[in-house]
């Protein structure tokens, strides 16, 4: 496809990305150091590091990781941790060593976890204790040799961590019993490196920088791997569309998000790295009450987040005295925007939310939209810059521009390969190097692009295409509705029919209204068939960073029908 979306860039914005002067994630975290060794680089619980401790941190455990543990370049450590200062650190000193962060979702079941430190090889994992019961179900059988034990109070004044440490453990007991043999203390392994000397290990473009799992939600997920020249690549690409508008040093970015997941890693995380801004972690995005007084009591002037973070913070009280006068923008992505809540976000904060697009094999993001629209576009925006795009027809040939069909992506942001997967590897990739992303989309004239819907989520009711988004996205309206998922469950007459997965707002709200408006704004094949195809419950299965699991609400469906 032409790049008929570079005369809608925004002004300065370059159509291809120059990566010389940062190769490495290495090289570009070094010279954040050098640049802002005096500002703050991230805060949570009330303690901030500056750039000049998190790289003293990170210098002692990378030296006590390639000196006492004797790893190698290229081998791999589980990073078991939620938004806490441990993970910074950790990450900053395996971008120095040459060694591959595996991220895991510290909320993984055992058997989960497990599966993730077998396929990846880890030889070193790092935990928060709160999580440790689950390292230790899961060990068995995996490479793991050494265990580093993080605790919550870790990098806060002695008297405070003392006190949150304790606090933590025997007053909220927060911590599972468990019996980790081979286990260090984080601290213990901080200053043992503070006394040992290491060489400057060589870190190459090509390097691989993370295995990074997909969301798993199509089965047992797979590792992308992204090198270094991925991720920075992809940092100089949002930097591009997005940095004119930031100025250096002074940004503070508020990061709900897990950063063990790939939208934060970039776009909080390694963009503000960069950028030199000060990341605020927000550690339980789960309390939005907790969530919302850190807001009321920090300055910030950047927030990222997924549909269901934006409409849970605009339902929790306190949020109306928030002081959002700062923000220059909001950043939403990991699942699609509903129009009904960044209406309500705009009208609350005064500012739209900026919804961008991409994926874990693509570091992740693939599109963004520009900072000066006014209004919620319904678009994921402009491809960033040495990006490709074609949109493709089922038959592989490419749709005209306006028409629907499987978005692939070309770029230096696109990872190489599966870990270990070559057939997935082979299949996810066309001859001619386009990654299938597995999402519908159409290009406007103007170069926007509009995701429709996820390949696997369509729904085919009697051969007409029905879009799970275009039904959330149109129900979110409904006075009474806080949450609702569309999925196709299999039907005997028409093939697939339309289950909604409803979480109240009002006790109010019947299964009789629903049907009536979905009578009056959707044709009939988009609606339920019958009033027991309106389901009420009290959450909806999501992910690790709120994208709601489609098909789980499936399996459920299909399981409460036997």
């Amino acid at each position: 496809m032409d790049k008929i979306w570079l005369p809608h860039y925004p002004p300065n914005v370059p159509a291809t990305i120059d990566l010389a002067p940062h190769a490495t994630l290495k090289s570009l975290a070094e010279d954040a150091f050098a640049r802002y060794p005096d500002l703050p680089a991230f805060s949570n619980l009330g303690q901030t590091l500056t750039f000049e401790a998190v790289e003293e941190a990170s210098r002692n455990l990378g030296a006590f990781l390639k000196t006492r543990l004797h790893l190698k370049k290229g081998d791999r450590v589980a990073i078991v941790l939620p938004n806490v200062l441990a993970y910074p650190v950790v990450l900053y000193a395996l971008f120095r060593t040459g060694l591959v962060a595996v991220n895991c979702n510290p909320l993984y079941t055992g058997r989960e976890l497990a599966e993730q430190l077998k396929d990846s090889g880890a030889r070193v994992a790092v935990v928060l204790e709160n999580f440790a019961h689950t390292l230790d179900e899961a060990l068995p059988g995996t490479r793991v040799h050494t265990i580093l034990v993080a605790r919550l109070g870790d990098f806060l004044p002695i008297h405070r961590r003392m006190l949150v440490n304790f606090v933590v453990k025997h007053i909220k007991r927060l911590v599972p019993r468990y019996r980790l043999r081979n286990a260090l203390s984080l601290a213990q392994a901080l200053r043992e490196g503070s006394r040992l000397s290491t060489g400057e290990e060589t870190v190459d473009e090509s390097d691989p920088a993370f295995l990074q799992y997909t969301g798993g939600t199509t089965g047992i997920p797979k590792a992308a791997v992204l090198s270094h020249q991925n991720l920075v690549a992809n940092v100089l690409q949002c930097s591009a569309m997005l940095g004119a508008d930031l100025k250096r040093g002074s940004e503070v970015v508020v990061t709900a998000l897990p950063l063990y997941h790939i939208f934060a890693l970039t776009a909080n995380f390694l963009l503000f790295t960069f950028l030199g801004g000060h990341n605020v972690l927000i550690t339980n995005p789960r309390d939005l009450p907790g969530f919302v007084k850190t807001l009321e009591r920090q300055r910030f002037t950047v927030l990222t987040g997924v549909n269901t973070l934006f409409n849970g913070l605009l339902r929790t009280p306190g949020l109306e005295s928030v002081d959002f006068s700062e923000l220059r923008f909001t950043l939403g992505g990991g699942a699609a925007i509903q129009r009904a809540v960044a209406q309500r976000w705009k009208q609350r904060t005064g500012h739209p939310i900026i919804e961008g697009y991409g994926l874990t094999e693509a570091s992740p993001v693939v599109c963004v939209n520009r900072l000066d629209i006014e209004e919620y576009t319904g678009a994921v925006g402009y491809p960033v810059p040495s990006t490709e795009i074609l949109i493709r027809d089922d038959a592989g040939g490419e749709v005209a521009v306006g028409q629907s069909g499987e978005l692939c992506i070309r770029g230096p942001q696109v990872m190489r390969e599966y870990w270990n997967r070559p057939a997935e590897t082979a299949a996810v990739f066309t001859p001619e190097g386009w990654l299938k992303t597995g999402d519908i989309a159409r290009v406007s004239p103007e170069g926007l692009v509009f995701i429709v819907d996820r390949k696997k989520d369509l729904i085919l009711v009697s051969g007409f295409n029905v879009y799970p988004n275009e039904l959330e996205d149109e129900l979110a309206h409904l006075e009474g509705i806080h949450e609702v998922a569309a999925v196709g469950v299999p039907d005997e007459q028409s093939g697939e029919t339309v289950v909604l997965y409803i979480v109240p707002a009002s006790p109010q709200l019947t299964r009789e209204a629903v049907m009536q408006f979905c009578h009056d704004h959707f044709t009939g094949y988009k609606r339920p068939r019958n009033l027991e195809h309106i389901r009420f419950v009290t959450d909806l299965p999501k992910s690790n960073i709120g994208k709601i699991l489609r098909r789980a609400l499936r399996e459920q469906f299909q399981a409460e029908v036997r």
